[in-house]
C-alpha cells in the first residue's frame, strides 16, 4: 500500500509519491527526464526532452479557453541530496522513505523533495484530468536547479509560445512572489603545503546548527559551520601552536553549513588546552545565537600521538585567515523594499585536499552591480592568497514588473477562494523566473507554492492542507485565465 493513499487531492499526492520512488537528487536526471516522457507518450501528449534532459508537455485548451493567453507551468524536478549522518540511503539508486507525521509529510533519515517536487506533481496531476478547465498549457520541468539552474539556463525557450508562466518553487502559503535575486556560485583554490608532523591528532565537529536555505533562511541569524569553524581555529592559535591534517564542511554551497569538521595536530600536553577553548566558544555562540541557533556544538575527541601529514605553518596560516575574512550573511538590506535582503553571501562547501583548500560559496542580490562586486571580493581574497577563483552557474535577477496582469489575477483569485488578500513579496532565494524572465520578452509570471519547513535539511516537511488549498488555487487560476485578454 502506497504510503500516501487516501490523501486527497489524490492525483497529486499519488504522483508526488511516484516522483519519490525515483532517485533524482541534482545531476542524476536520466531516469526522473525519461519517466516524465513515458508518462506523456501514455497520454498522447506532444513533449519536449533535451539533452539537458529538461521536459515540456504540452496540453491544448479546453473548450472556451482557445483565446486565452497560453500559460507556462513551471517548476524543477531535482532535489537537495542531503541524508543523517547514520542513514544508509544511496541517493544515486534508493527511492525516499516517505512517513506522514501529523500534517506533514516527511522522508526517512533525508531531504524530502518536496522542493520541488510537489510542482511537478502538479503538473502531472493537471495534464492527467481532462476534466479540468484551462488555456494551453505548457508544462516546463527543469533538472539541476539546486546547483545553479543549470537546466533552465540550458532550455531552448523556442519551444516554448506562452506569454504568462506560474512558477510553482515557492514554499510559504499566502505569499505571491513578484521578483527574485539573482545569483551565482564563486570556487576559491587556495593551494597548500603539508609537512611531516608528530603529536595527538584531535577531533574537532562543531555541528548542532539549524543549517536551512541560503536565501530563504539568510536572514534568520543563523549560523554557518565552516565560518565557526575558521573562528574556533583562530582562538586556538592564540593559545596553543597546532596545525590541520584534514578540514571539511558542507555539500551544497546554497545550503547553510550545520556542521564542519577538523582534524588538527598538536602536543600531548596542549590537548586539554584545545577542550578548555572549545568549552569557552560553544557557550559564547550559544549566546550570541540565542533565539536562532542556540544548539551550537563543539565537540573533542583526543586521537592518539603519530607521525602524520598536515599543513605547513604558512598554509595553515592562510586557511585560518581564509575562514576568517570570507563573506558570510547579509551584505546589505534593499534600500526600496522593506525587509528585503538585497545581497548576501554563504560559504557552502569546505574541503581540504592533498593540495589545496577548495571552498564554494553562493553570492545573491537583485542588484546585478552589487552581485558582481561580492564576487569580485571573494576573488581578491583569495587570489591575495596566491588562489584562483572560477564563477559558475551565474543567472540574472528577476526583475519586479509593474504591470502584471498575472499578479492581479491571482491576487484576485486568492481572495476570491480564502477571503483574505495573499502578501505579494519579492524573494533573495534564487528563482528559475529570472532566467525565464531573462529569454522571453514581456513574460508576467508568478510564483506561489504550498507550505514547506527547513528545506534542503534532514528535517523538511510538506503541509498536506497547504497542499491541497493550494491545489484548489492553482485549478481557479488556470479556470480564469480566460478573463486575461
Amino acid at each position: 500500500m502506497a504510503v500516501l493513499e487516501g490523501l486527497k487531492p489524490e492525483k497529486v499526492f499519488h504522483f508526488f509519491e511516484k516522483l519519490c520512488e525515483i532517485p533524482h537528487g541534482s545531476t542524476n536526471m536520466k531516469e526522473i527526464s525519461d519517466y516524465l516522457v513515458s508518462f506523456a507518450k501514455e497520454r498522447n501528449l506532444k513533449y519536449y526532452q533535451d539533452e539537458s534532459y529538461n521536459v515540456v508537455i504540452y496540453k491544448d485548451a479546453t473548450a472556451g479557453y482557445e483565446d486565452a493567453p497560453i500559460t507556462i507551468l513551471q517548476g524543477h524536478c531535482d532535489m537537495v541530496a542531503e541524508k543523517t549522518p547514520d542513514s544508509d540511503h544511496d541517493f544515486m539508486k534508493d527511492g525516499l522513505k516517505l512517513q506522514i507525521e501529523g500534517d506533514y509529510i516527511t522522508a526517512d533519515g533525508t531531504t524530502l523533495g518536496g522542493d520541488d517536487g510537489i510542482a511537478v506533481a502538479y503538473m502531472l496531476a493537471v495534464l492527467d484530468d481532462d476534466t479540468l478547465k484551462h488555456p494551453a498549457l505548457e508544462c516546463v520541468i527543469t533538472t539541476d536547479e539546486e546547483i545553479g539552474l543549470l537546466g533552465a539556463k540550458a532550455l531552448d525557450t523556442s519551444v516554448l509560445k506562452g506569454t504568462h508562466m506560474i512558477n510553482m518553487d515557492s514554499e510559504e502559503e499566502g505569499y505571491l512572489w513578484i521578483s527574485c535575486a539573482g545569483g551565482l556560485s564563486g570556487t576559491s583554490r587556495i593551494p597548500v603545503e603539508y609537512q611531516e608532523m608528530e603529536g595527538v591528532v584531535t577531533e574537532v565537529l562543531i555541528d548542532g546548527l539549524n543549517g536551512g536555505h541560503s536565501g530563504a533562511e539568510i536572514d534568520k541569524n543563523r549560523a554557518n559551520a565552516n565560518k565557526l569553524m575558521g573562528l574556533f581555529l583562530y582562538e586556538l592559535g592564540q593559545k596553543i601552536g597546532y596545525s590541520i591534517k584534514d578540514l571539511s564542511g558542507g555539500t551544497k554551497d546554497n545550503a547553510i553549513t550545520r556542521s564542519c569538521k577538523a582534524a588538527i595536530v598538536t602536543d600531548a600536553e596542549d590537548v586539554e588546552e584545545v577542550k578548555a577553548v572549545a568549552e569557552k566558544l560553544q557557550a559564547e555562540l550559544r549566546a550570541e545565537y540565542a533565539g536562532s541557533d542556540e544548539g551550537i556544538t563543539i565537540s573533542v575527541t583526543p586521537g592518539k600521538e603519530e607521525t602524520v601529514e598536515a599543513l605547513s605553518l604558512v598554509s595553515k596560516e592562510k586557511v585560518v585567515f581564509y575562514l576568517v575574512h570570507v563573506p558570510f550573511g547579509i551584505e546589505k538590506m534593499s534600500g526600496e523594499i522593506e525587509g528585503l535582503v538585497e545581497t548576501s553571501s554563504n560559504l557552502g562547501i569546505l574541503k581540504l585536499g592533498k593540495d589545496a583548500l577548495y571552498s564554494t560559496s553562493s553570492v545573491r542580490s537583485s542588484v546585478g552591480s552589487a552581485k558582481e562586486h561580492l564576487s569580485a571580493k571573494l576573488q581578491y581574497l583569495t587570489e591575495f592568497l596566491g588562489g584562483s577563483y572560477e564563477e559558475q552557474g551565474d543567472y540574472p535577477a528577476w526583475e519586479y514588473k509593474k504591470d502584471s496582469q498575472m499578479r492581479d489575477l491571482m491576487v484576485d483569485v486568492y481572495e476570491e477562494l480564502f477571503g483574505e488578500k495573499p502578501a505579494v513579496k519579492a524573494i533573495h532565494a534564487g528563482l528559475e523566473c529570472g532566467l525565464f524572465y531573462d529569454k522571453i520578452e514581456g513574460l508576467d509570471c508568478v510564483s506561489f507554492g504550498p507550505t514547506m519547513i527547513d528545506i534542503h535539511t534532514t528535517e523538511e516537511k510538506l503541509s498536506i492542507p497547504s497542499t491541497k488549498k493550494m491545489w484548489k488555487y492553482l485549478v481557479r487560476t488556470l479556470e480564469k485565465m480566460n478573463t486575461i485578454q
